[in-house]
């Protein structure tokens, strides 16, 4: 694995999406592991999460502060600060902050994503709200993301 030198000061400006309560932060790009990961931080809004979706590109979240309920391939289960969850490359999830203040987490996806340019598309084909599947799936294509429902309700209850 190639790792190059990189100082993320953490200045950068967000990328925002309003319709799924996201800024999302690329503080790794994928250029600085030769594509092997990329590193993201993001910030929910209250209520907030993206659709349920699938994706090749596995994901380690960290939660740094609030509270998630996450469902991944049916099971649905909290996580806090301080909390791991992984999922692996082709499993469905999702998840929702299901505090009343912004929650945050890191994210690492391997292989690496170009987040940048995934999030600020996204962005722009949820100016509007969000849009129904067909239209999320038509954007998820380019991608290899395929948006399989709603976001995670936070009425939903765990299952484990």
């Amino acid at each position: 694995m190639s790792i190059s030198f990189l100082h993320s000061r953490g200045t950068e400006l967000p990328i925002k999406i309003p319709a799924i309560g996201l800024d999302l932060f690329v503080r790794m790009p994928p250029s600085a592991s030769a594509g092997e990961f990329c590193f993201i931080e993001t910030i929910n809004a209250p209520g907030k999460g993206p659709p349920r979706h699938r994706h090749r590109e596995a994901e380690i979240f960290r939660v740094i502060e609030g509270r998630y309920l996450y469902e991944a391939d049916g099971r649905r289960f909290y996580a806090e600060a301080g909390d791991m969850v992984s999922i692996p490359g082709g499993m469905e999830h999702g998840f929702v902050n299901v505090t009343d203040a912004p929650a945050r987490q890191y994210i690492l996806m391997a292989p690496a994503l170009d987040a940048a340019a995934f999030f600020t598309e996204l962005g722009e084909t949820m100016r509007d709200g969000l849009p129904d599947q067909a239209a999320l799936n038509a954007f998820g294509a380019k991608w290899g993301v395929e948006f399989l429902g709603p976001p995670v309700s936070p009425k939903e209850l765990p299952t484990g």
